[in-house]
């Protein structure tokens, strides 16, 4: 199997595994969350129901969302679909900071009318077992994160990971408070939607610059220009341009030539440097245009006048 083959098999396996475990575990939390609250009339604990049905819509648009990502470019999309990951991940960007104030304002409310927990237990028993289950899919998030560096599934496991602090806050919070302590609920729960904000933003941002074909960064173009120097015969390079689409990073560059080559060892050259580059991203879209080392050094004076 060809390098980019087998990348991009490995992207859509691990993009499904997490997508698909997210969207289980999402509706999973919610039937469990949604009998605890019932069973206990914790104000925490429908706040954290609330914050399960929004990572539950989250999930189920990161899930179409990916799945369309993957598919191969087409005549209306040359460039492939992976600017929809990215539009995902804005999206759960948006969820996690609504829900977020949307806890906010609720922890207010409880903090000026005070909360009523006739029964701790049962809100207890469901947080940890939330826990268990959260932390399995953190993992598979994470290895998944590991092997593709999904911008959706790292915004997916930013909700999870809030959601173990949320439940953990949930169970300190049920325990103080039938202890008399009553403002912890809501003080925990404001604790959280900070840091989720927080993260909303980072990652918000990232999706956002992705979706405007920001450069890659610097470090990596650095990678490209040495290894297309590398190349026999490569006399120097400029006009680089590269962007990121879901799994696909876009790479175009210049290459200067020695001025007397044949146009058929010009070729050669150009194909070396775009398999070479292959080799450090596999799946990537490489263009790679040819110049006369005079040309290219007449265009750089004019430039600079």
């Amino acid at each position: 199997m060809k390098p980019e083959s087998n990348y991009r098999t490995n992207y859509s396996f691990w993009v499904k595994l997490a997508s698909s475990a997210s969207v289980i575990v999402a509706f999973s939390l919610i039937v469990m969350k949604l009998m605890a609250w019932l069973h206990s009339e914790s104000a925490s604990m429908l706040a954290s129901m609330t914050d399960s049905i929004l990572d539950s819509g989250a999930s189920v648009f990161s899930f179409f969302a990916i799945r369309y990502a993957l598919q191969p470019a087409d005549e209306e999309h040359r460039f492939g679909h992976g600017k929809a990951e990215s539009l995902a991940a804005l999206a759960q960007s948006a969820f996690i900071a609504g829900s977020s104030m949307l806890l906010i304002f609720h922890s207010v409310e409880q903090l000026i009318q005070g909360p009523r927990l006739p029964r701790v237990d049962v809100g207890i028993w469901v947080s940890i077992i939330a826990i268990v289950f959260t932390v399995v899919l953190i993992t598979i998030q994470r290895m998944a994160i590991r092997h593709t560096n999904s911008q959706a599934i790292r915004a997916d496991n930013l909700h999870y990971q809030s959601d173990i602090l949320l439940n953990v806050a949930v169970i300190i919070a049920l325990l103080l408070s039938s202890w008399g302590f009553l403002w912890a609920d809501s003080v925990f729960a404001i604790g959280i939607a900070v840091y989720l904000i927080s993260g909303a933003i980072s990652i918000g941002s990232e999706a956002f610059n992705s979706l405007m074909d920001r450069e890659l960064s610097q470090a990596t173009q650095r990678q490209i220009i040495e290894i297309a120097s590398s190349v026999e015969g490569v006399k120097g390079l400029h006009g680089l341009r590269t962007r990121e689409a879901g799994p696909t990073r876009f790479i175009q560059l210049h290459i200067e030539l020695d001025d007397k080559l044949s146009l058929l060892k010009a070729h050669a050259i150009s194909d070396s440097v775009e398999a070479e580059l292959m080799k450090s991203f596999p799946s990537a879209d490489i263009i790679v245009h040819m110049d006369p080392e005079i040309v290219a050094k007449v265009e750089g004076s004019l430039a600079n006048r």
